[in-house]
Order: structure tokens, then C-alpha cells, then sequence
């Protein structure tokens, strides 16, 4: 499964073509609207910026991201189909990154920053695009059906 995810990553990765775009799958949105390849682009940038520290440069997260740190927060999960990711709506993954999941999930202690400070709205919708171009069809299809399911209709 983890090489599919690596395949797939380093396929999207290399259609950019040296033009600053990249091809999406077809039929990919989010929120509704239709990714761009020039989206997905920005979106890649923006995760190997401000995300790739902590969930992997190649959306792999930290080791033994399933158990608790001693300080009781979870480790940075993956991105990949190996994670959960695709297993929340498009409205979801949008709140938990712009608010953080404390922001989401009151009280609930994460190493993860809210970004609504550091990134927009646009850039924070170009990495979930990002991320969600390099699942495989089944993951993207599953998570289009808990996004459509959460009155989103992506």
C-alpha cells in the first residue's frame, strides 16, 4: 500500500513538467469546486513549506504515528492512503487545518499549529488538493462519498 502511495505522489509530482502546473485526477474537487492543476502546484509548494516537517515530504507522517508521545499528543499522521485523511469530509480537512484540531475537537491537546494565521484560505484548500491528487482512486472515491454524505458535494 505504501508503495502505491509513493507511486502515486511521485506520478503527481512529476507531471508538473516544468510548468508549474500538474494534471489532477479527473473529476477531483474541493468544496465543491474543481481542483486546477495550477492548484495542485501551490498546493505542493505550500505542503513541502509548511507541512512537510511534521506529516513526511512524502505524506508518510511521523513513525509510529497510531501511539501516543510521552507528553500524550499524538504523532503527525500520515497523508497518504496509509492515514485516516481520507476518511474526513472536505469541510473537515479544511476546519482541522485552519483552526487546528483543538479549534475542531475542544480541548483536545495537538502539536498541530491552527494555520488560519499562516496560510489563506486558498492556500490551505491548494494543499488538501494536493493531497487529496495523490490517493489512489479508491481512497479519493471513498473520501468524494464522506464529503458528498457531509452536504459538501465534492
Amino acid at each position: 500500500m505504501a508503495v502505491a502511495g509513493l507511486v502515486a505522489f511521485t506520478t503527481v509530482a512529476a507531471q508538473a513538467g516544468g510548468t508549474g502546473t500538474q494534471v489532477p485526477p479527473d473529476g477531483l474537487t474541493f468544496l465543491g469546486q474543481p481542483v486546477t492543476g495550477e492548484q495542485i502546484a501551490l498546493g505542493q509548494e505550500v505542503y513541502a513549506q509548511s507541512c512537510a516537517s511534521c506529516h513526511g515530504a512524502d505524506l508518510e507522517g511521523q513513525p509510529d504515528w497510531k501511539r501516543r508521545l510521552e507528553n500524550g499528543r499524538m504523532p503527525a499522521p500520515p497523508h497518504d492512503e496509509s492515514g485516516h485523511t481520507w476518511h474526513h469530509s472536505d469541510r473537515d480537512l479544511f476546519a482541522i487545518t485552519k483552526l487546528g484540531i483543538g479549534g475542531v475537537v475542544p480541548g483536545y491537546g495537538s502539536d498541530m499549529p491552527a494555520f488560519k494565521d499562516i496560510l489563506s484560505d486558498d492556500e490551505i484548500a491548494a494543499v488538501l488538493a494536493f493531497i487529496k491528487s495523490t490517493w489512489p482512486e479508491r481512497q479519493r472515491e471513498i473520501q468524494a462519498r464522506v464529503t458528498a454524505n457531509d452536504g459538501d458535494g465534492s
